[in-house]
């Protein structure tokens, strides 16, 4: 689940360097936050689901499902606190930087654990 969440991370910062090259620091910005809105709850969803496996050895169902419940309802509201908030918002970057930082969860299947 952590390489998940740092691939996710990686994704977002490729992103936002190429958004700042193309449309300057309002691309580069409007990328972070776009990103960042997924991948900080994944970040705490990756955390809750780590601290659950401590007891007993393995996450709860409930544990899993409550804590994607609470990754879905903060990434929703930061997004909306994002378009709210930062008004030179870079319509295309922000999606951009959303959609990679998504989809980098199909990556992480390709990145080779340790045995």
């Amino acid at each position: 689940m952590h390489k998940a969440v740092l691939l996710q991370l990686t994704t977002t910062f490729m992103a936002a360097a190429v958004a700042g090259a193309l449309f300057g620091m309002r691309g580069f910005f409007s990328a972070m936050v776009g990103g960042l809105a997924y991948v900080l709850p994944s970040v705490f969803f990756a955390w809750r689901l780590w601290k659950a496996s401590w007891h007993g050895g393995h996450a709860k169902v409930t544990a899993f499902m409550a804590g994607e419940f609470i990754r879905l309802l903060l990434t929703a509201c930061m997004l909306v606190l994002a378009v709210m908030l930062y008004k030179d918002l870079h319509w295309g970057a922000f999606l951009v930087g959303l959609a990679l930082a998504v989809k980098a969860n199909l990556f992480a299947f390709l990145v080779k654990t340790r045995t």
